[in-house]
Protein backbone atom coordinates (compact mmCIF):
# COMPACT_ATOMS: atom_id res chain seq x y z
CA UNK A 1 0.00 0.00 0.00
CA UNK A 2 1.19 3.47 -0.84
CA UNK A 3 2.52 5.56 2.01
CA UNK A 4 1.36 8.93 0.79
CA UNK A 5 1.43 11.50 3.61
CA UNK A 6 -1.60 13.77 3.63
CA UNK A 7 -1.92 16.98 5.62
CA UNK A 8 -5.50 18.19 6.15
CA UNK A 9 -5.85 21.89 7.00
CA UNK A 10 -9.30 23.05 8.04
CA UNK A 11 -11.04 25.58 10.28
CA UNK A 12 -13.65 23.10 11.48
CA UNK A 13 -14.05 19.39 12.12
CA UNK A 14 -16.68 17.28 13.83
CA UNK A 15 -17.08 16.74 16.77
CA UNK A 16 -14.95 19.72 17.85
CA UNK A 17 -16.60 22.45 15.77
CA UNK A 18 -19.58 22.02 13.47
CA UNK A 19 -20.46 25.06 11.39
CA UNK A 20 -21.07 23.58 7.95
CA UNK A 21 -20.65 20.57 5.70
CA UNK A 22 -16.89 21.06 6.00
CA UNK A 23 -16.96 19.63 9.53
CA UNK A 24 -18.37 16.29 8.39
CA UNK A 25 -16.09 15.92 5.38
CA UNK A 26 -12.97 16.73 7.38
CA UNK A 27 -14.04 14.18 9.98
CA UNK A 28 -14.85 11.37 7.57
CA UNK A 29 -12.31 11.81 4.76
CA UNK A 30 -9.13 11.61 6.89
CA UNK A 31 -10.37 8.47 8.61
CA UNK A 32 -11.32 6.88 5.29
CA UNK A 33 -7.85 7.64 3.91
CA UNK A 34 -6.14 6.36 7.03
CA UNK A 35 -8.07 3.11 6.77
CA UNK A 36 -6.82 2.80 3.18
CA UNK A 37 -3.22 2.95 4.39
CA UNK A 38 -2.34 6.62 4.03
CA UNK A 39 -0.49 8.54 6.72
CA UNK A 40 -2.37 11.64 7.84
CA UNK A 41 -2.11 14.73 10.03
CA UNK A 42 -4.94 17.19 10.76
CA UNK A 43 -4.56 20.84 11.79
CA UNK A 44 -7.27 23.29 12.83
CA UNK A 45 -7.61 26.41 15.03
CA UNK A 46 -8.54 26.05 18.69
CA UNK A 47 -11.43 28.48 18.71
CA UNK A 48 -12.74 29.61 22.10
CA UNK A 49 -15.99 27.66 21.85
CA UNK A 50 -14.12 24.33 21.59
CA UNK A 51 -14.34 22.82 25.07
CA UNK A 52 -10.89 21.67 26.15
CA UNK A 53 -12.05 19.49 29.04
CA UNK A 54 -14.82 17.74 27.13
CA UNK A 55 -12.59 17.08 24.14
CA UNK A 56 -9.52 16.30 26.27
CA UNK A 57 -7.19 18.77 24.62
CA UNK A 58 -3.72 19.07 26.08
CA UNK A 59 -0.73 21.20 25.15
CA UNK A 60 2.17 19.72 23.18
CA UNK A 61 5.09 21.43 24.87
CA UNK A 62 7.68 20.45 22.27
CA UNK A 63 5.65 22.11 19.50
CA UNK A 64 4.56 25.22 21.39
CA UNK A 65 6.56 28.40 21.91
CA UNK A 66 6.95 29.63 18.34
CA UNK A 67 6.12 33.19 17.35
CA UNK A 68 4.21 33.83 14.11
CA UNK A 69 4.64 37.27 12.54
CA UNK A 70 1.43 38.88 11.25
CA UNK A 71 1.28 42.54 10.25
CA UNK A 72 4.78 43.03 11.67
CA UNK A 73 3.73 41.76 15.10
CA UNK A 74 4.97 38.63 16.87
CA UNK A 75 2.15 36.35 18.00
CA UNK A 76 2.80 33.34 20.27
CA UNK A 77 1.61 29.98 18.97
CA UNK A 78 0.44 27.25 21.33
CA UNK A 79 -0.16 23.74 20.00
CA UNK A 80 -2.66 21.40 21.59
CA UNK A 81 -3.76 17.92 20.60
CA UNK A 82 -6.82 15.73 21.00
CA UNK A 83 -7.44 12.13 20.05
CA UNK A 84 -10.36 10.42 18.39
CA UNK A 85 -9.90 6.90 19.82
CA UNK A 86 -12.58 5.31 17.66
CA UNK A 87 -10.77 6.54 14.56
CA UNK A 88 -7.21 6.23 15.92
CA UNK A 89 -6.60 9.83 14.80
CA UNK A 90 -5.03 12.83 16.47
CA UNK A 91 -5.98 16.42 15.70
CA UNK A 92 -3.56 19.28 16.30
CA UNK A 93 -5.03 22.61 17.39
CA UNK A 94 -3.36 26.00 16.87
CA UNK A 95 -4.09 28.36 19.72
CA UNK A 96 -3.45 32.03 20.44
CA UNK A 97 -5.16 34.02 23.17
CA UNK A 98 -5.69 37.20 21.16
CA UNK A 99 -6.93 35.59 17.95
CA UNK A 100 -8.87 32.51 19.06
CA UNK A 101 -10.02 32.86 22.66
CA UNK A 102 -13.45 34.30 21.84
CA UNK A 103 -16.91 32.90 22.37
CA UNK A 104 -17.74 33.50 18.72
CA UNK A 105 -15.87 32.02 15.75
CA UNK A 106 -15.99 34.49 12.85
CA UNK A 107 -18.66 37.05 13.84
CA UNK A 108 -19.33 39.01 17.00
CA UNK A 109 -22.53 39.03 19.11
CA UNK A 110 -24.11 41.49 16.65
CA UNK A 111 -23.34 39.27 13.67
CA UNK A 112 -20.54 41.49 12.37
CA UNK A 113 -17.58 39.82 10.68
CA UNK A 114 -14.53 40.27 12.93
CA UNK A 115 -12.33 43.07 11.56
CA UNK A 116 -9.18 41.03 12.25
CA UNK A 117 -10.30 37.84 10.51
CA UNK A 118 -7.63 38.59 7.90
CA UNK A 119 -4.93 38.51 10.59
CA UNK A 120 -6.44 35.44 12.22
CA UNK A 121 -6.44 33.57 8.91
CA UNK A 122 -2.82 34.48 8.14
CA UNK A 123 -1.74 33.45 11.64
CA UNK A 124 -3.42 30.08 11.17
CA UNK A 125 -2.06 29.49 7.65
CA UNK A 126 1.54 30.29 8.51
CA UNK A 127 1.31 28.67 11.92
CA UNK A 128 0.05 25.44 10.38
CA UNK A 129 3.06 25.16 8.09
CA UNK A 130 5.51 26.05 10.84
CA UNK A 131 3.91 23.40 13.06
CA UNK A 132 4.36 20.73 10.39
CA UNK A 133 8.02 21.70 10.06
CA UNK A 134 8.48 21.34 13.81
CA UNK A 135 6.78 17.95 13.68
CA UNK A 136 9.56 16.84 11.35
CA UNK A 137 6.98 15.42 8.97
CA UNK A 138 6.92 16.04 5.20
CA UNK A 139 3.51 15.75 3.53
CA UNK A 140 3.15 14.62 -0.06
CA UNK A 141 -0.24 16.32 -0.33
CA UNK A 142 -1.62 19.34 1.53
CA UNK A 143 -5.42 19.31 1.34
CA UNK A 144 -6.99 22.63 2.41
CA UNK A 145 -10.67 23.06 3.30
CA UNK A 146 -12.54 26.34 3.45
CA UNK A 147 -11.70 30.05 3.22
CA UNK A 148 -9.75 30.29 6.49
CA UNK A 149 -6.89 28.30 4.91
CA UNK A 150 -6.80 30.40 1.72
CA UNK A 151 -3.19 31.58 2.03
CA UNK A 152 -1.71 28.10 2.58
CA UNK A 153 -1.40 27.35 -1.18
CA UNK A 154 0.42 30.64 -1.82
CA UNK A 155 2.80 30.10 1.08
CA UNK A 156 3.57 26.57 -0.11
CA UNK A 157 4.31 27.61 -3.69
CA UNK A 158 6.40 30.68 -2.76
CA UNK A 159 7.88 31.20 0.71
CA UNK A 160 8.07 27.46 1.48
CA UNK A 161 8.72 26.09 -2.01
CA UNK A 162 12.36 25.22 -1.27
CA UNK A 163 11.79 24.08 2.29
CA UNK A 164 12.67 20.36 2.61
CA UNK A 165 9.39 19.74 4.44
CA UNK A 166 7.25 20.96 1.54
CA UNK A 167 9.30 21.22 -1.65
CA UNK A 168 7.56 18.28 -3.38
CA UNK A 169 4.10 18.71 -1.84
CA UNK A 170 1.04 18.94 -4.07
CA UNK A 171 -1.81 21.25 -3.09
CA UNK A 172 -5.48 20.28 -3.14
CA UNK A 173 -8.13 22.85 -2.27
CA UNK A 174 -11.76 22.06 -1.48
CA UNK A 175 -14.23 24.87 -2.21
CA UNK A 176 -17.61 25.00 -0.54
CA UNK A 177 -20.78 26.95 -1.23
CA UNK A 178 -22.62 29.01 1.38
CA UNK A 179 -19.67 29.50 3.72
CA UNK A 180 -20.01 31.97 6.59
CA UNK A 181 -17.89 34.64 5.00
CA UNK A 182 -17.33 38.39 4.79
CA UNK A 183 -14.61 40.16 2.83
CA UNK A 184 -11.10 40.03 4.27
CA UNK A 185 -10.20 43.23 2.40
CA UNK A 186 -7.19 44.06 0.24
CA UNK A 187 -5.03 44.20 3.36
CA UNK A 188 -5.15 40.39 3.50
CA UNK A 189 -2.73 40.09 0.59
CA UNK A 190 -0.76 43.14 1.69
CA UNK A 191 -0.11 41.67 5.14
CA UNK A 192 0.90 38.34 3.65
CA UNK A 193 3.37 40.14 1.40
CA UNK A 194 5.08 42.00 4.25
CA UNK A 195 7.44 39.17 5.13
CA UNK A 196 6.63 36.05 3.12
CA UNK A 197 5.39 36.91 -0.38
CA UNK A 198 6.04 39.57 -2.96
CA UNK A 199 3.27 42.03 -3.79
CA UNK A 200 3.00 40.38 -7.20
CA UNK A 201 2.56 36.92 -5.64
CA UNK A 202 -0.15 38.21 -3.31
CA UNK A 203 -1.98 40.11 -6.06
CA UNK A 204 -4.35 37.25 -7.06
CA UNK A 205 -6.10 37.62 -3.69
CA UNK A 206 -7.41 41.00 -4.88
CA UNK A 207 -9.83 42.76 -2.55
CA UNK A 208 -10.30 39.75 -0.26
CA UNK A 209 -13.88 39.11 -1.37
CA UNK A 210 -15.25 35.56 -1.52
CA UNK A 211 -14.43 35.21 -5.22
CA UNK A 212 -11.05 36.96 -5.07
CA UNK A 213 -9.95 35.01 -2.01
CA UNK A 214 -10.59 31.72 -3.75
CA UNK A 215 -9.08 32.92 -7.01
CA UNK A 216 -5.95 33.68 -5.04
CA UNK A 217 -5.88 30.23 -3.45
CA UNK A 218 -6.65 28.49 -6.74
CA UNK A 219 -3.78 30.34 -8.46
CA UNK A 220 -1.41 28.21 -6.36
CA UNK A 221 -3.45 24.98 -6.32
CA UNK A 222 -2.70 21.75 -8.19
CA UNK A 223 -6.15 20.17 -7.83
CA UNK A 224 -9.42 22.00 -7.09
CA UNK A 225 -12.06 19.90 -5.33
CA UNK A 226 -15.78 20.69 -5.50
CA UNK A 227 -17.30 18.59 -2.68
CA UNK A 228 -20.87 19.87 -2.87
CA UNK A 229 -21.08 20.79 -6.55
CA UNK A 230 -22.50 24.26 -5.84
CA UNK A 231 -19.43 26.38 -6.40
CA UNK A 232 -19.66 30.00 -7.55
CA UNK A 233 -19.81 29.94 -11.39
CA UNK A 234 -17.01 32.53 -11.62
CA UNK A 235 -14.72 30.20 -9.70
CA UNK A 236 -15.58 27.21 -11.88
CA UNK A 237 -14.85 29.35 -14.94
CA UNK A 238 -11.55 30.43 -13.39
CA UNK A 239 -10.52 26.81 -12.84
CA UNK A 240 -11.28 25.99 -16.47
CA UNK A 241 -9.59 29.13 -17.79
CA UNK A 242 -6.38 28.46 -15.86
CA UNK A 243 -6.37 24.77 -16.73
CA UNK A 244 -6.44 23.74 -13.07
CA UNK A 245 -7.24 20.08 -12.60
CA UNK A 246 -10.55 19.56 -10.79
CA UNK A 247 -12.33 16.74 -9.00
CA UNK A 248 -15.97 16.45 -7.98
CA UNK A 249 -16.65 13.57 -5.54
CA UNK A 250 -19.57 11.32 -6.34
CA UNK A 251 -21.88 9.41 -4.03
CA UNK A 252 -20.76 8.89 -0.42
CA UNK A 253 -18.10 11.56 -0.99
CA UNK A 254 -16.29 9.18 -3.37
CA UNK A 255 -13.52 8.08 -1.02
CA UNK A 256 -12.20 5.72 -3.69
CA UNK A 257 -11.84 8.70 -6.01
CA UNK A 258 -9.89 10.62 -3.38
CA UNK A 259 -7.76 7.54 -2.75
CA UNK A 260 -6.84 7.26 -6.42
CA UNK A 261 -5.74 10.89 -6.51
CA UNK A 262 -3.69 10.59 -3.33
CA UNK A 263 -2.14 7.38 -4.69
CA UNK A 264 -0.69 9.38 -7.58
CA UNK A 265 1.60 11.17 -5.13
CA UNK A 266 2.77 8.07 -3.31
CA UNK A 267 6.33 8.41 -2.02
CA UNK A 268 6.77 4.67 -2.53
CA UNK A 269 5.72 4.87 -6.19
CA UNK A 270 8.03 7.83 -6.76
CA UNK A 271 10.98 6.00 -5.28
CA UNK A 272 10.31 2.94 -7.44
CA UNK A 273 9.99 5.08 -10.57
CA UNK A 274 13.31 6.76 -9.93
CA UNK A 275 15.17 3.57 -9.06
Amino acid sequence: MAKTKILFVTHEMSPFLELSKISEITRQLPQAMQEKGFEIRILMPRFGNINERRNRLHEVIRLSGMNIVVDNNDNPLIIKVASLPAARMQVYFLDNEEYFQRKKVFRDEKGEFFADNNERSLFFCKGALETVKKLGWSPDVVHCHGWFSAMVPAYLKTAYKDDPAFKDAKVMYSLYANEEFGSLGAKYGEMAAQADLSAEEAAPYGDGSYVDLYKGALSFTDIAVFPDGEVHPELKAFVQEKGIRSFSPGADDDYDGFSEIFDEFSTVDAEIASA
